[in-house]
């Protein structure tokens, strides 16, 4: 019931690889425990291995020693249901987790591991007004875990990093380089990174990212005109461009793709001098630039190219479906024209007159350029505050980004079935955007947004609206009730505005709040705990804690999806949990009897948990494990 340890992990990965270099030490209570033989390691590493004051290039900064300490060590917290504040709870896939997003980036590792395909984050710039996390650092591991598993602390670990502190820059890259760690993590193999930021840390923060992605793996700095109508304030310059950095998880030649390319742009692949020919063009592959239909065999054409179709044939969805020929005056042969479909050049036929032409790369779309402006539709921070008034009824977001921006970025490297993820959320744009262009595309990404209940700043002028905004809404001043409340109302426009074309657009999401484990501190440090106590701890969960909260902690304790379909059944007088049918079932009542046991047994789940103090008797505890290898030996049991 806690994060994985990512020290013990790296610790067997090293086991695997030098064996030798495993060794056993003592902690400081006495006790034997793993450890890695660093003078052994180093015999394996001779020639490369750099120790000393010796010069080297590296980067390095007071806290990055405790920063890794921080994204490695492990947290007994959990994620707690939020229905009431959820859209769509038992069928969206689409999630928005409420607390402290180094929790939530350790919470995911199990459920998301590999599988993320695009983040998106807006960080603090560091500009010495906003705010930044101060993250709790510890000696060890293990005084970090014990820490962690007591209560929870006041949540907010929020300060302003002034430069009258004295670590300035250090603050900053501590805070981004555990989560930046974690982050990693997360991506699939072909997933994609942008980190927005202005010229304040663009340099640090590429160190960083080269260090923890690799230097190769930079994709490029894209330069975004966030303003038309710069502060004329400045002496010296007028800043018009804020960054997107963007890395990929492993590096690939796919391109990122960007805007529509014109029609027109295709080159003929008819030559008036030539002698007529034949080509053979086969199905599915020859795009087509005009409706469905069915075009007849027939003349077509200038007479001077003499251009003949030979073959009735069909056009569907914008292709040719049947194989055709075509008789006329053509620059290719047919061995040309087959090695240059087979090399990716796409031949489009844009009228019934046959006229065929081609263009090299995917047609339609073109890598993207580093300049990100109105030219390839992309709007500026003047245009984000009317969507958000527009949106709100008020202008109550503090320098948001336009949606037409991160539609951009999302529609350059995801497809149907990806995940987004955001976990510097703030008011939510990019789950707006991910809703605008699933109903656009007709596909299904989804989001995960995280955002800390960061309490609104009244001294600033557009956080006291938002305050009043949040008091007509009845809910809590933070700018994680704004993102809420701003992917609702998003999703309600765009699926009204699709009207029959919107009916299956999941504009839902789950709510979940990072919270202390469910689990009582004696689960964790039983020793800690008098003999005189033990009668106060019959149970060793929670008592302010739900079967649904316990769920969701088996979820991620499991790394089963956490947008999955869950159904509540009453089977024997009690209410079992079913996920996706079959995936898991879970039940958290107490007087679980043999009967039951066995029920659920026949529907042969692939994982199923009880609560350990929930059987009737023990003999029904001892038979539970013999009941599933009899009725369902591939299912997985525990009981928490």
């Amino acid at each position: 019931m806690h994060t994985p340890d990512f020290t013990d992990q790296n610790i067997a990965r090293i086991a695997e690889l030098f064996p030798d270099c495993v060794t056993e030490s003592r902690d400081e209570s006495g006790k034997l425990k793993r450890a890695i033989d660093f003078d052994q390691l180093k015999q394996h590493l001779a020639g490369n291995i750099v120790e000393g004051p010796q010069e080297r290039y590296h980067l390095n900064w007071p806290g990055k020693r405790e920063a890794l300490l921080t994204a490695n060590a492990p947290i007994a917290k959990t994620l707690r249901p939020c229905r009431d504040e959820s859209v769509d709870f038992d069928t969206t896939k689409n999630l928005f987790i409420e607390g402290d997003n180094l929790d939530a980036l350790k919470l995911l590792q199990e459920t998301y591991l590999g599988k993320v395909k695009m983040i998106y984050i807006d960080p603090p710039y560091n500009t010495g007004k906003d705010f930044i996390y101060k993250d709790d650092f510890v000696e060890d591991v293990e005084s970090y875990f014990l820490n962690s598993n007591q209560k929870d602390e006041q949540g907010h670990r929020l300060f302003a990093n002034n430069e009258s502190n004295g670590r300035f820059h250090s603050a900053w890259l501590t805070m981004m380089y555990s989560r930046m760690k974690l982050a990693r993590s997360l991506l699939a193999d072909d997933g994609v990174l942008f980190v927005s930021l202005d010229e304040g840390e663009i340099e640090n923060l590429k160190l960083v990212l080269n260090e923890i992605f690799g230097a190769n793996n930079l994709v490029t700095v894209f330069s975004w005109v966030r303003t038309r109508t710069p502060a004329a304030l400045s002496q010296k310059t007028k800043t018009v461009v804020e960054f997107i950095l963007c890395y990929e998880r492993t590096k690939t030649n796919r391109p990122l793709l960007g805007i529509e390319k014109p029609a027109q742009s295709a080159n003929t692949l008819l030559n008036q001098p030539n002698a007529v020919s034949v080509l053979n063009f086969p199905p599915g592959v020859i795009r087509a630039g005009f409706d469905d239909c069915t075009v007849k065999k027939g003349e077509y054409g200038s007479d001077s190219y003499s251009v003949s179709l030979l073959d009735d044939v069909q056009v569907r969805d914008g292709v040719f479906i049947s194989a055709f020929r075509l008789r006329a005056r053509f620059r290719w042969s047919q061995s040309y024209l087959e090695s240059q479909l087979g090399s990716g050049v796409t031949v489009r036929i844009a009228s019934k007159r046959m006229l065929p032409g081609y263009e090299k790369g995917s047609y339609g779309r073109e890598a993207l350029p580093n300049l990100i402006d109105d030219k390839v539709g992309v709007g500026t921070n003047e245009n984000a505050s009317k969507e958000v008034e527009a949106l709100l009824g008020e202008e109550v977001v503090s320098y948001p980004k336009p949606v037409s921006l991160l539609r951009y970025l999302i529609s350059s490297c995801t497809s149907d079935g990806d995940i987004v993820l955001d976990f510097f959320a703030g008011s939510s744009t990019t789950a707006h955007a991910v809703l605008a262009e699933n109903e656009k595309d007709k596909v299904a990404r989804s989001f995960v947004m995280v955002q800390l209940p960061e309490e609104l700043d009244l001294d600033e002028k557009k956080q006291t609206a938002a305050a009043s905004f949040c008091d007509k809404l009845k809910v809590p001043r933070t700018i994680a009730e704004i993102g809420k409340e701003r992917i609702r109302r998003a999703g309600q426009k765009i699926k009204k505005e699709a009207g029959l074309n919107g009916q299956n657009l999941d504009i839902g999401f789950r709510v979940l709040k990072v919270d202390t484990s469910n689990m009582e501190d004696v689960y964790y440090s039983p020793d800690a705990v008098a003999q005189d106590l033990l009668s106060d701890q019959v149970s060793n969960i929670k008592q302010d804690r739900t079967p649904e909260d316990l769920l969701f902690q088996v979820l991620l304790d499991w790394g089963v999806d956490l947008t999955l379909p869950i159904n509540k059944e009453t089977i024997g007088g009690k209410t079992v949990f079913l996920v996706d049918t079959n995936a898991l079932a879970a039940c958290f009542d107490e007087g679980i009897s043999e009967e039951l046991v066995k029920e659920l047994a026949d529907r042969k789940p692939l994982r199923v948990v009880f609560r350990d103090a929930g059987f009737t008797s023990d003999s029904v505890k001892i038979n539970v494990e013999q009941i599933f290898k009899l009725k369902s030996p591939g299912t997985e049991v525990r009981s928490i």
